[in-house]
């Protein structure tokens, strides 16, 4: 075994006019994130405690499209979806159309380990949770002001927006509302970058475990379903690696892009970023996504083919990394 390691996202696809202050917010957020995964792999948790426990904080800050501070559909209302999968016995579990739950990743969890099912949906989740007894709130505890302002300027430009952080101050200079070659399922949308969260970790027995929880789209039809709750797509882990991804959901799931890197490495040979790498360069036709991965012998990888990526990582032999651009 290689030790542990640990990486966390906050998405792919960036604003280049993104203020230097919110850059250097985002940059602390993840920090805190890997430094508080780092001291529990430190005390001998699981993966699949880390990845729960990071995300949760990722989720509880609303600097990230998560949790509190999710992107808002085209009604104003937040609905949040999540996944968690345990590499050592390839478990998962998965919630999609949450209104109420505070922490999406959590529920996922407990989809995993107390229903008889994978996977969630809307009333169905939402009727589980309370089951549970977990943490819920009402909706308006997800909506921020600035997104508010963000699905204004959505509706304005008649589109998906994809870049949900733009500032208002300036946005003619960002350009979300300027003609874009991109498109989604053939379809003509604004800047990309949406900002879904994840964190993949391998402790110190090698047990790989992958997280990720997002609220979407910013303007998206009620009822759209992502990839990040699709296990295989947005989330993968498996005894040789676990992986978030972010990025164009629509992309992700038809180039089941999280369990391609496992794929590779098994049946190819890879090793850990030549598999990220393949993957990225070959899987994702026209979209444009990233993602984040580490393997059970304590390797870290990301990669992506937008501008940049949200992104943190961290091994037990010292390195680490916080980052934004290329």
């Amino acid at each position: 075994m290689g030790g542990w390691a640990i990486a966390v996202h906050g998405g792919a696809g960036v604003d280049p006019n993104l203020p230097p202050q919110r850059q250097e917010q985002a940059k602390q957020l993840l920090t805190r994130c890997l430094n508080l995964g780092i001291s529990s792999l430190r005390s001998n948790a699981s993966a699949l405690d880390v990845v729960e426990l990071v995300v949760r904080e990722l989720e509880t800050d609303p600097l990230f499209n998560s949790g509190r501070g999710s992107a808002l559909t085209e009604k104003g209302t937040v609905e949040m979806e999540a996944s968690i999968m345990d590499g050592s016995n390839r478990r998962c579990g998965a919630v999609s159309g949450l209104t109420t739950v505070k922490n999406p990743v959590s529920l996922a969890r407990l989809v995993m380990e107390k229903s008889p099912h994978s996977y969630l949906a809307f009333n169905g989740a939402e009727e589980f949770a309370r089951q549970q007894g977990v943490d819920v709130v009402e909706n308006e505890y997800f909506v921020t002001p600035e997104n508010v302002g963000m699905l204004k300027l959505a509706k304005e430009a008649n589109t998906i927006l994809f870049d949900y952080r733009i500032p208002t101050v300036g946005y003619d200079s960002c350009g979300a509302g300027a003609e874009s070659p991109l498109q989604m399922n053939g379809l003509p949308i604004s800047v990309y970058a949406p900002e879904t969260v994840g964190c993949v970790v391998v402790d110190k027995e090698g047990r790989c475990a992958a997280a990720t929880s997002t609220g979407g789209l910013m303007n998206k039809m009620s009822g759209r379903i992502g990839d990040s709750p699709l296990i295989g797509a947005g989330t993968y882990a498996c005894g040789v690696c676990g992986v978030s991804c972010t990025g164009e959901g629509e992309a992700i799931i038809r180039g089941t892009l999280a369990r391609e890197v496992a794929a590779v490495m098994e049946y190819k040979g890879l090793q850990l970023q030549e598999a990220v790498d393949f993957v990225i360069n070959h899987r994702l036709d026209e979209g444009k996504a990233g993602l984040i991965a580490v393997s059970n012998t304590g390797e870290v990888a990301y990669g992506f083919n937008c501008n940049a990526m949200f992104r943190g990582c961290a091994t037990e032999d010292g390195f680490m990394e916080v980052g934004i651009w290329d």
